[in-house]
């Protein structure tokens, strides 16, 4: 007998029902055309110019994935914010940081969704894509009141329509960062977590959305992280495995 050498899934049972069903109903939310549209890759194609990390690139890039999103753009206001100096003490002593959650923050006011952006987080365009296309995801999810704020999940969710949108690459490729700086004499390690969703559970995510979109070997997948990547072929060989099961 051979079954115990069937690929296994890169996610718990419960965490592959949620983004099983999940991915169904967004779906049934927004249509398979939205399912089967544009991967955003990180490219001069999509994201044109020189980046500096202005407020004028950041509202750039608002309206680039406005667009890509479908969300009208004067439906979004883009609040900047001071960097955060928190880490300050790293500049001079060897310190180990940790941080994880939201890189943005989103609000109703009015009929409005305020999207607050800090001016150290436009510096990593990587990040700052995918904290937008989050905090967009929030205008999709709460703003047109598809789902409401004491929804469990709704944050995870949230994370999780990046996916289905096209814009997975950066989520999940922002979803850890382990970064070794060198200040002076001094060096210092940072690990943070963006978002709401695990490497495994984007890697498996991603997997089911190129499943469901017919792609067996999706290209888009070299643009992902060491990580997130081998997490997507797991769960690949997964689904093929039990599709031959």
């Amino acid at each position: 007998m051979a079954w115990w050498r069937r690929p296994s899934c890169p996610v718990r049972p419960v965490e592959q029902e949620w983004i099983e069903q999940s991915l169904d109903w967004f779906v049934a939310q927004f249509g398979r055309v939205r399912l089967l549209g544009e991967v955003v890759l990180p490219t001069d194609e999509y994201f044109p110019g020189v980046y500096r990390g202005t407020r004028d690139d950041v509202r750039t890039v608002v309206g680039r994935l406005c667009e890509h999103m479908g969300v009208d753009p004067g439906r979004v206001t883009i609040e900047h914010g001071d960097a955060d100096d928190s880490d300050g003490l790293a500049a001079h002593v060897p310190v180990t940081t940790q941080s994880s959650g939201a890189a943005g923050d989103y609000r109703l006011e009015n009929g409005r969704s305020i999207i607050g952006i800090r001016d150290d987080q436009a510096a990593n365009p990587m990040a700052l894509v995918a904290t937008i296309a989050h905090e967009l995801g929030h205008l999709l999810l709460l703003g047109d009141q598809r789902i409401t704020a004491d929804r469990a999940d709704h944050e995870p969710l949230t994370d999780l329509l990046t996916v289905f949108f096209g814009l997975g690459i950066f989520t999940a490729n922002s979803a850890l960062d382990n970064r070794r700086e060198v200040r002076g004499e001094y060096a210092y390690r940072s690990t943070s977590r963006l978002g709401y969703l695990t490497e495994p559970m984007y890697g498996y995510a991603l997997a089911r959305y190129a499943w469901l979109r017919g792609e067996r070997s999706p290209g888009w997948a070299k643009y992902l992280d060491t990580n997130p990547r081998t997490f997507l072929d797991r769960g690949l060989r997964y689904l093929r495995a039990e599709r031959a099961a």
